[in-house]
């Protein structure tokens, strides 16, 4: 697989030490990866880093074959940016941003990004102060896409915007993948990853966790099991790997982790009525890499 996006022991470490601690992946041409972590986990600081936004303190990374600092411009060159809290021009309308951003990369061709303008329903005639947060958002997706970049690095892309406007980008992002582009996006939103993703990383306080596909990452922490018992049931919660157990009129409900075998053996033993194991949702999966405090 040749790698768009690559991190090699990436560190960003900040006076009070938080940051980025050490981080590795490899992001492959044409896919699309969800970095998941709650606010504060390091995502914005990793893009950053990737970018050359922000001068790593330690390891490397690379953007389409090319170092992150200090081959930072070209780097700008291939890549869309959308920052987590974009800063745009109070009294300069859509437009006028769409218009000054390509002339700064000297493109003339005004078709990709007047297509991805019709699809969000951007309004670019009225002044930015004008419009709304998640109008706001949309103008600056504009601007992170209009130069048709080979590269998408996209911090927290559907905040602000609603329900409709999602599902038109999820499927604008599916269409872009579909051209042969990587799309790297950072969220805490779950079932964005979880529906995007070819792949997700999950932060946690600087470091990565977790690198694997959404359905792999389920099937190696949790699996759901509901049953039900005519009479009263056997004690589950002496299975190693038992979490969350719920018993009630004979139906029990829980998640394991790890080695099913003693579930089973005890299964033997006492079959139920009824029974389903079923894989988990990545919301139950990331809680799992938090404690389920996060947020």
């Amino acid at each position: 697989m040749t790698s768009a996006i690559a991190a090699e022991n990436l560190q960003k470490v900040y006076r009070n030490g938080r940051g980025v601690l050490g981080i590795d992946f490899r992001i492959g041409e044409g896919e699309i990866f969800g970095f998941l972590g709650p606010n504060g986990a390091g995502k914005t600081t990793t893009i950053r880093s990737l970018l050359g936004l922000t001068h790593p303190t330690g390891g490397r990374a690379s953007i389409a074959g090319r170092d992150v600092v200090r081959e930072s411009v070209e780097v700008r060159r291939v890549t869309g940016y959308l920052p987590g809290d974009p800063a745009l021009y109070e009294n300069m309308t859509g437009r006028q941003h769409l218009e000054l951003a390509l002339q700064l990369r000297s493109i003339r061709e005004r078709g990709h990004a007047q297509e991805i303008a019709m699809r969000l329903d951007i309004e670019l005639d009225r002044k930015i102060r004008q419009l709304s947060r998640g109008n706001r958002q949309k103008v600056a997706i504009l601007l992170a896409m209009a130069h048709d970049p080979q590269v998408l690095l996209l911090d927290e892309p559907t905040s602000g915007l609603d329900p409709l406007v999602q599902d038109a980008f999820r499927d604008l992002l599916r269409e872009e993948q579909g051209r042969g582009k990587t799309i790297f996006f950072s969220s805490h939103v779950l079932p964005e990853v979880e529906a995007l993703s070819d792949r997700v990383g999950i932060i946690r306080d600087g470091r990565l966790v977790a690198v694997d596909t959404v359905e792999a990452l389920r099937r190696s922490r949790l699996k759901a099991v509901q049953l039900r018992y005519g009479g009263d049931p056997p004690d589950f919660s002496r299975v190693p790997g038992v979490r969350g157990l719920e018993v009630k009129n004979g139906a029990v409900t829980f998640h394991i982790a790890g080695n099913t075998g003693a579930l089973f053996r005890l299964l033997a033993e006492h079959p139920p009525l009824d029974i389903a194991i079923a894989e988990p949702s990545l919301e139950e999966v990331f809680r799992t890499y938090y404690g389920g405090g996060a947020s």
